[in-house]
């Protein structure tokens, strides 16, 4: 179980939940694990994923425990710490394509010529369970029931999970989802009730950088999203500034629920925000929390 803790931020009184203080440093474990056992118990061996960090190194770090091989393709640009913590885990690292969606083709073109199962995040069921931990924990943990849950949206699998595990429980509360404007393909599609595709990303928040929607994903928060916000480049730089100066080291994506916070005026408290990982290359990070005005507004 992950700290739930209050906190003063963007003006408001905030209850924080610290995915980012997993030993991996994002809540990517919770949806790899069981989604691992499952395939160890029909007899996997080996398991394929394309990733742009924290689900590589998660998928990596599940591997190990199982005794499972992981080969995790990559894009070109993907962030170096995140690549690290990966291979370090044991992963056999792959850079294919200037995105995730084109390092995915190439992850499932690999897997289908081995005979190897394809680990696409945000596409397998259990992934949504393990993320329903989150919301049943944040329900358990908080002393009043929260109005709201602040969800960073990438391929939407983890709004969906908390969703569900909110919804379970406490259907009143609101589940609120956050893109990158630079990134809208979840909320697209959330809208259009299918998947909508999009032309690539620039969001300098990795964890967001979705163009091709997950049909699964798309299906659960039309069933457990309440809404959906954007926030730029300079709200998300700002939000990793903020965090910054309350001790939270906050990769982009982590910086979506607070960077959304303006955009919530209608809500009372507590809300609670996901603060969904750490892992940040310290250059962009010194530049977010130096120089926010050089992202685009």
């Amino acid at each position: 179980m992950t700290l739930l803790e209050e906190a003063q931020l963007g003006g408001r009184r905030v209850l924080l939940k610290r995915e980012d203080q997993h030993e991996l440093g994002a809540f990517k474990w919770r949806g790899a694990l069981p989604v691992l056992e499952e395939w160890k118990k029909n007899g996997a061996g080996t398991v394929v994923t394309a990733s742009t960090g924290n689900h590589g190194a998660a998928t990596a770090w599940a591997a190990e425990r199982l005794g499972l091989r992981a080969v995790v393709y990559v894009p070109e640009k993907a962030t170096r710490a995140k690549m690290a913590l990966a291979e370090d885990l044991g992963a056999e690292l792959r850079l294919a394509g200037a995105d995730l969606d084109e390092a995915k083709a190439e992850a499932q073109a690999y897997a289908e010529a081995e005979d190897l199962p394809f680990f696409e995040d945000g596409a397998e069921r259990a992934q949504y369970e393990g993320y329903a931990a989150i919301g049943d924990e944040i329900l358990e943990q908080a002393e009043e029931t929260p109005v709201a849950v602040v969800v960073p949206v990438g391929n939407g699998a983890l709004l969906g999970g908390i969703g569900l595990g909110v919804c379970r429980r406490a259907p009143a509360v609101e589940r609120i989802g956050v893109v990158a404007k630079e990134a809208p393909c979840m909320a697209l599609s959330w809208e259009a009730g299918e998947p909508v595709d999009c032309d690539p990303s620039s969001t300098f928040a990795d964890g967001l950088a979705v163009r091709v929607a997950i049909p699964l994903a798309v299906e659960a928060l039309g069933e457990f999203a309440s809404r959906m916000l954007e926030v730029s480049e300079r709200d998300l730089a700002y939000a990793v500034g903020a965090y910054a100066d309350a001790g939270i080291r906050a990769e982009g994506a982590a910086g979506a629920a607070l960077a959304a916070l303006l955009q919530l005026d209608d809500l009372g408290d507590p809300l609670v925000l996901i603060v969904t990982g750490r892992n940040i290359d310290d250059e962009l990070f010194t530049r977010a929390r130096e120089e926010p005005e050089s992202f685009p507004a």
